[in-house]
């Protein structure tokens, strides 16, 4: 099953999607509430907004063994746990804001688990019993404010701009996350190819690894890393995330104008 959260009609509302039509829920699948209410749409006549509203944003470095082998880092022993701010996220075809000042911003396509309830201490072999499903998402990156921040030890701020964490279109709730393609296109070139069977730290282990020390909510979302192949975004550009069994999230890269507020 594939879940959207779309704007219609001037209402922002759950549904499921198949063959081109959007079914509306009676509520959101994080309350559990998956009943239909009668109502459809087209796919094509409706707005598709991040998937999740707002949401805790976990995000994992040094994930992907060939990722790690490019950088010239070792091996984590645990994973490389950072968060990014709810203002970071942003939906499908909606822009991602180039800083001002900013000199070199990447691309991450990753594989996103979203949790579909309260997770405490769970065990690696339940831990996907606690996962609603999976989207597309990309963790734009500021390398060189980045870089400062690793060589003491941190990871957050260039990490958390505004559209930095990007997510959509749809969550699909059926997917086996041990073995799923990950591509990267960057005005339609592929730039990033990887599979989850690469993962250092596999999902089951992230959601049972995060559970031990937090309570893991419905809602939450856990960027899991992403593949070799990261490189610079710029204004003007395009970026998509497609992922098997997901579908593509794709968004465009604009300046940032706007004035001090």
């Amino acid at each position: 099953m594939k879940i959207a959260r779309y704007e219609h009609a001037g209402r922002i509302a759950y549904g499921t999607v198949a063959e081109g039509i959007v079914r509306e829920l009676a509520g959101s699948p994080f309350e559990g509430r998956m009943d239909l209410t009668g109502r459809t749409a087209a796919l094509g006549s409706v707005k598709l907004l991040a998937p999740v509203e707002r949401p805790r944003i976990f995000g994992v470095g040094f994930n992907y063994i060939a990722h790690i082998k490019e950088t010239g880092w070792d091996m984590p022993e645990v994973p490389i746990v950072f968060v990014k701010p709810e203002s970071a996220l942003i939906g499908p075809g909606e822009p991602i804001v180039y800083p001002k000042g900013a000199e070199n911003i990447h691309y991450e396509a990753e594989l996103v688990a979203v949790i579909g309830r309260r997770a405490r201490r769970v065990k690696e072999n339940d831990a996907l019993s606690y996962v609603l499903g999976y989207t597309c998402g990309n963790d734009v990156s500021d390398r060189v404010i980045q870089a400062k921040e690793m060589k003491f030890g941190c990871l957050f701020a260039g990490k958390a701009f505004d559209t930095f964490a990007p997510i959509g279109p749809f969550i699909a709730t059926d997917l086996d996350p041990s073995n799923l393609r990950v591509t990267g296109r960057l005005n339609g070139v592929v730039k990033q190819q990887g599979s989850t069977s690469d993962l250092l730290f596999s999902v089951p282990k992230l959601v049972a690894y995060l559970s031990t020390f937090m309570p893991l909510l419905p809602g939450d979302i856990i960027m899991t890393g992403t593949p070799s192949g990261v490189g610079p975004i710029r204004p003007g550009d395009t970026f998509e995330v497609e992922i098997e069994g997901v579908g593509t999230l794709s968004n465009s890269v604009v300046e940032d104008t706007s004035a001090a507020r």
